[in-house]
Parts: structure tokens; C-alpha cells; sequence
């Protein structure tokens, strides 16, 4: 990795900064996390103000959380491609060639989704890609499915008590995530019992601290078997989600 994120080549030449985004939003998802902890911690009758602001706080720590991962394999890619970077050693460089090389020239590499693009980066390392039935992996799997049914949201009919019999047998998904979620994490206390599981009673602080737990667990493993520092190493300690 580049050993200097601030450069100058020169009088005749402006100073240039490398941003990392990666770090921002990991920072963001904590805080949010953190903030939503807080009103959940401190009010037990909360008004519609606090309960929108709660619903902002858990919303968004969920979607920085999943930005951080999409954020820190780019980066990873740009230190890779940039011929300007400057290595900590052979061995890393001759790592991150080999990633450019491969991103750049297999198809859909750049479209492949967020966790197919870390899988694919350890194969080309030689390295041991994650067991699917690994708890970090298929918590990141499962955040990433939240974030995208979010993201490209569109509306269905959820049963108000799970176990309900309908006409046919058809699982929407909402009670999928019911089915995978239910006891990886506390409830959100301020939702009504006999809402559904998803969204009403997943998205408190339990699950944005599952998520932002969980991210970190992952990255921090890939770039163990990777060999190289993460991005967020230097202010991993403030990353509190209480």
C-alpha cells in the first residue's frame, strides 16, 4: 500500500490528497450505530420526533456499513491499478499487480457483487477464500441482502404474525429474513409486538451493531489472509458501537 496519502512532485505542481471513503463511512456506520443506542438507552416513551430520528440512525448505519465493504475492495483495486503507489515491499507489490492485472482484464470483474469481488481478490492472492458457511461470511451475505431489499425497495404483503396459513406456500421476504435473523440480535424495543420481524421489529440498534460488527470481523480477516494492513487500522478503537 502507499506510504504517503499527501504528495508533492515539485514546485510546478499542486499538492495531491488520496482519499479513503472507506474509513468515513465505517466511522459513520459506528456513530449512527451508536447514536441509535443512545435513544433506545434513554427513552422509554419515546415521541414520533425520537422514533424518526432512531429510524434515521439504524437505517443509515445499516447502509454506511455495507458502503464500508464496497468502498474498501475499490480502494484496494485503485492502490492495485495506481503505477504511482508506492509498496511496502516486493511481495505486496507483485500481490497487487496480480489483482489489477485480473480485475481489469476478466469480465464483470468491476460489476461482480460486493462479496464475490473479495472472494475473487483471495483466489487471485493464492490465499484461502471464505467457507460460505463461515458465521462472518454468511452475516455480510445476509446484510448485503438487507441493504439491497432497501435500497431497491418494493412493497409486499408480510403476514403480522409469522407461522400464518395462507393459500399458498410462498415465503415473501421479509419473513426470509425473519427466518435468518430472528436470533442473531436483540429487537428494536420500540417496535410493537405484534408488527412483522421485518422491517418493524429487525431494525433497532441490534441489528446496526450486528452489522458493523460483523463488517469489521469480515474485512479484518480478509486482510489478514491477504497479508496487508486495512484501511482503518490507525482509529479501529473508536469504532464503538455503544
Amino acid at each position: 500500500m502507499e506510504k504517503f496519502p499527501l504528495e508533492m512532485e515539485g514546485e510546478d505542481f499542486p499538492i495531491r490528497f488520496r482519499d479513503s471513503f472507506s474509513v468515513r463511512y465505517i466511522q459513520s456506520a459506528a456513530l449512527l450505530c451508536r447514536l441509535g443506542y443512545s435513544i433506545e438507552r434513554d427513552n422509554k416513551d419515546p415521541s414520533p420526533e425520537i422514533l424518526l430520528r432512531h429510524e434515521a440512525f439504524i437505517l443509515n448505519s445499516l447502509l454506511s456499513s455495507v458502503a464500508f465493504l464496497e468502498s474498501a475492495v475499490n480502494e484496494l483495486y485503485a492502490d492495485a491499478a495506481d503505477e504511482e503507489s508506492l509498496f511496502q515491499d516486493e511481495t505486496t507489490e507483485s500481490l497487487l499487480r496480480a489483482i489489477a492485472e485480473r480485475w481489469r482484464n476478466e469480465k464483470n470483474f468491476d460489476r461482480a457483487p460486493v462479496i464475490e469481488k473479495y472472494q475473487r481478490i483471495l483466489s487471485i492472492a493464492e490465499k484461502a477464500v471464505f467457507d460460505e458457511r463461515e458465521p462472518g461470511f454468511s452475516n455480510v451475505r445476509q446484510l448485503v441482502l438487507i441493504r439491497n431489499y432497501l435500497m431497491h425497495y418494493r412493497r409486499e404483503w408480510v403476514p403480522a404474525k409469522s407461522g400464518m396459513r395462507r393459500d399458498d406456500d410462498s415465503v415473501t421476504v421479509a419473513e426470509s429474513f425473519e427466518k435468518s435473523l430472528k436470533t442473531k440480535f436483540a429487537p428494536n424495543p420500540f417496535a410493537h409486538k405484534k408488527r412483522p420481524f421485518f422491517p418493524d421489529q429487525c431494525l433497532g440498534h441490534g441489528c446496526s451493531e450486528w452489522a458493523v460488527v460483523n463488517c469489521m470481523v469480515f474485512a479484518d480477516e480478509f486482510f489478514r489472509r491477504l497479508g496487508l494492513p486495512a484501511p482503518y487500522d490507525a482509529i479501529k478503537k473508536e469504532l464503538t458501537t455503544r
